[in-house]
């Protein structure tokens, strides 16, 4: 996909939504960063059911902590990995307290040096909660940037630095959340559906016709 068609690509999206956003519930950086490590290998869905219990109840580092690593699985244990992940939030909310005294860091290093933190997620909380222009590559991204011909790459990183190269400017910040809801509702992995695409005439994936 050219520079042309790339603009003419995020100006159609753009205009269908001018200020998309995570399908995850969060008031806070430390909440959205919470829901972040939650929802992997996890549904938007199952995560907001579950923040909505425990977020009225402990939404700070130190309240999570007061709750205990088993009265924080208590409130997330319909979420797959909830053993794991309670380890890490109960970390990672020590580690903010006793190294950025209980705020969410801005830096993507000091995020990557949190427990169970890794780019991707770094990447979402720069991204959503402080309007850094990055891009966090998900299942969904990495499927739209291959399968349209928009920034092809063998690894997440690739399509990363791929999308951050050759996304108009004007269109960084908000690229990430678009591409995702393209992925999530439209360019899906099993059938998409290119007969509602708006973008379906610039998009290189050449089975699109079968779909449309």
């Amino acid at each position: 996909m050219n520079a042309e068609k790339r603009a003419e690509f995020f100006r159609r999206l753009a205009e269908l939504d001018p200020e998309p956003t995570t399908e995850l519930e969060y008031s806070s950086p430390f909440e959205l960063l919470i829901a972040v490590i939650l929802s992997a290998q996890a549904t938007d869905v199952g995560v907001n059911r579950a923040t909505r219990r425990l977020f009225p109840v402990a939404n700070t580092p130190r309240r999570i902590l007061a709750l205990g690593e088993e009265g924080l699985k208590r409130h997330i244990r319909t979420i797959g990995l909830f053993n794991s992940k309670a380890r890490n939030i109960m970390a990672t909310c020590q580690a903010l307290v006793d190294l950025h005294g209980g705020e969410v860091p801005r830096e993507r290093a000091a995020l990557e040096g949190l427990p169970g933190v890794g780019r991707k997620t770094a990447n979402v909380v720069l991204n959503t909660a402080f309007g850094e222009p990055t891009m966090a590559v998900d299942t969904h991204i990495f499927r739209v940037a291959n399968r349209t011909g928009l920034a092809p790459g063998k690894t997440p990183l690739a399509v990363e630095k791929a999308l951050l190269e050759r996304t108009p400017p004007e269109y960084l910040r908000h690229a990430h959340h678009w591409l995702i809801l393209h992925g999530r509702y439209t360019c899906k992995a099993r059938r998409p559906d290119c007969a509602l695409c708006p973008v379906f005439d610039l998009c290189n994936f050449k089975d699109k016709h079968r779909y449309a």
